[in-house]
């Protein structure tokens, strides 16, 4: 059953593959099922890009409220207030409001209930931190967004969701040196606490299951090889052991995504970035999905970035957004149907 409310696309970085992969996404919306979905974006900077691509495409200039009508004829466009250059290839400072604004109005709508989810398109974060833009990325940013509408600090959590494994880091954007100093208890355990709400009122997961991993070779190997997982990670899944969660570790992550393994656990919670987006994406690149838990509302993108050498090209492929756009329906209908 389809939602009733479309979900709205952010722009992402216009010199990159996020336009591809939006028009590719609606010109399979038949064959792959694709949900409604609106795209805030300039028009002009859209339709530049489908003629590059040799592309002919039907564009609707509307409001969130009528893209459902519009969607299964013409690709709806929410046009913003700021400018797009849609040439491929390069980062551009002059794009760099139209993407935040797309990200801000795509939130703003959700909240108004014009929209059920945001999906966001690959932003490009140097020049956007040029620009001014403090944080790391879409994730820190939408919990400020989250905390302007709900008027409390939350903490997003960062999930790649693939139909083999659900891998989530408890440390995302920072150098891998400064992991250890950064790792505490109570943030792995506000981690997966976080993520065990997600798993049971999103994904339907009744009592989940979560597989932690150490930080260091074979989880520290009884301090020979660093102190950190004992004196660090073992306390906190001891502490939600005593809660009542089924969660399990510090294992040793070489020996944690192999398919036995795998079966075992609901979601591998790991240390840092690498540690878990490295298996999550060499296990199925194509379909798996960025998903954002902890946020008031339902946020997915693809797991990939802007490929600026392939943008234009038209060999950019959709699968990771149509995934995402699928998950990001999915939820939304669980969600739904919760409350009802």
């Amino acid at each position: 059953m389809q939602s009733p409310r479309p979900l709205t696309l952010t722009c992402g970085d216009a010199g990159g593959v996020g336009f591809d992969i939006a028009i590719s996404a609606w010109l399979a919306r038949h064959g792959e099922s694709v949900p409604p979905f609106y795209l805030l974006a300039q028009p002009g900077a859209l339709a530049q890009r489908a003629r590059l691509l040799g592309v002919k495409l039907p564009i609707s200039q509307t409001s969130p409220s009528e893209a459902l009508t519009v969607f299964a004829d013409s690709l709806p466009v929410v046009a913003l207030e700021n400018p797009q250059n849609a040439d491929p290839g390069c980062a551009l400072a002059e794009n760099t409001a139209a993407t935040i604004e797309s990200i801000d109005r795509a939130v703003s709508d959700v909240f108004h209930g014009l929209a059920g989810a945001v999906v966001t398109l690959p932003i490009a974060k140097k020049p956007l931190q040029d620009a001014g833009f403090a944080f790391p990325g879409h994730t820190e940013y939408l919990a400020h967004l989250a905390k302007q509408n709900i008027g409390i600090n939350v903490l997003p959590v960062m999930m790649l969701a693939g139909p083999n494994l659900r891998a989530i880091p408890v440390t995302v954007h920072v150098p891998l040196a400064d992991v250890p100093s950064l790792l505490s208890a109570g943030k792995i355990i506000n981690t997966c606490k976080i993520a065990i709400n997600d798993l049971r009122t999103r994904f339907g997961i009744r009592e989940p299951r979560i597989a932690v991993s150490g930080l260091n070779p074979h989880a520290g190997e009884n301090g020979a090889f660093g102190e950190e997982d004992a004196s660090i990670i073992r306390p906190a899944i001891e502490a939600l052991a005593a809660e009542g969660f089924a969660v399990t570790g510090p294992l040793p992550a070489d020996t944690m995504f192999h398919p036995a393994a795998r079966e075992k656990y609901d979601a591998a919670v790991c240390m840092y970035h690498d540690q878990a987006l490295i298996p999550a994406k060499a296990l199925d690149f194509e379909k798996t999905v960025n998903v954002t838990l902890g946020l008031p509302f339902i946020r997915t993108s693809p797991d990939h970035g802007t490929a600026f050498d392939i943008a234009g090209s038209g060999k950019a492929d959709p699968t990771s957004l149509i995934e995402a756009l699928k998950l990001a329906d999915k939820l939304v209908r669980r969600s739904e149907d919760a409350r009802a």
